[in-house]
């Protein structure tokens, strides 16, 4: 598998005194579904948002498809934008529009301003929105406005919107964090399906322990901004969950059950 994304020692300073992000280094293949995980504060979502440049890294290199995203100027960085989705915990939807309205503002990024403010899509982008929706189970939701629906099926909304860029890679950002346990498991379910049948790279924070574990390739353990913990979920032990998250460690292990415990 070749590499899509490498990060190399990046770092994230905000002010004099905090550093977000510590001498980051990893690389994603194509394909690869990836979870970060971290207690709340430890860098997660600076590191996701360095990637698509929401965030400017302070120093470092971030190589994507082998551009360097943070040399990339405006018309260059247009172009890797569209090619990495990008999924929120809020969702980010607009609400007085319609769900299929949602989802075809992911083609933004290869409209001009002008088509963009006047909402010109073609009749393949809207029968391809049809289809996204229809795969993710909300074809009946259509054309309800955006505020009419739950918090699982905007999150379901999002990931639509993301597909239709036709992205190499999807950054999740907490994507279940406002969601109860049962659509959290439909969205987790989503996203690993996507992955595996388009062949999309999926990088994904996460909060919840058990959840990386079960979806994962690879997890990515952050802490105070530096990566503690990077390999398989199998060999994970509960001494790096503890390096992981700290204090915080105890419940989550007592969670896991035995199958960690060693």
């Amino acid at each position: 598998m070749s590499t899509l994304l490498e990060l190399k020692h990046v770092s994230k300073q905000y002010g004099v005194n905090t550093k977000a992000l510590h001498d980051v280094q990893f690389s994603v293949a194509e394909g690869e579904f990836v979870s970060i995980i971290g207690p709340s504060g430890a860098g997660k979502s600076t590191l996701l948002r360095c990637v698509n440049r929401m965030i400017e890294a302070s120093s470092g290199e971030i190589l994507f498809d082998g551009v360097d995203v943070r040399t990339s100027g405006k018309t260059e960085l247009k172009k890797i934008r569209r090619k990495i989705g990008m999924i929120f915990q809020h969702y980010n939807l607009v609400n007085r529009l319609s769900v299929i309205e949602n989802v075809l503002h992911g083609r933004l990024g290869y409209k001009s301003t002008l088509a963009g403010m006047l909402g010109l899509y073609s009749e393949e982008e809207k029968q391809q929105a049809a289809k996204l929706l229809h795969i993710l189970g909300l074809e009946e939701q259509m054309y309800k406005r955006a505020d009419q629906l739950s918090g699982g099926q905007k999150q379901r909304v999002g990931i639509a919107r993301a597909l239709i860029q036709s992205p190499k890679m999807l950054l999740c950002d907490e994507p279940i964090a406002s969601l109860d346990p049962n659509a959290s498991k439909v969205i987790m379910d989503y996203l690993r399906t996507i992955s595996t049948s388009m062949g999309i790279t999926v990088l994904v924070n996460l909060h919840q322990v058990e959840v990386a574990l079960k979806y994962s390739d690879r997890i990515i353990g952050v802490n105070k901004g530096r990566i503690v913990y990077d390999g398989s979920p199998a060999e994970i032990t509960a001494e790096q969950i503890y390096g992981i998250y700290g204090s915080e460690a105890g419940e989550l292990i007592l969670d896991l059950g035995g199958k960690h415990a060693g």
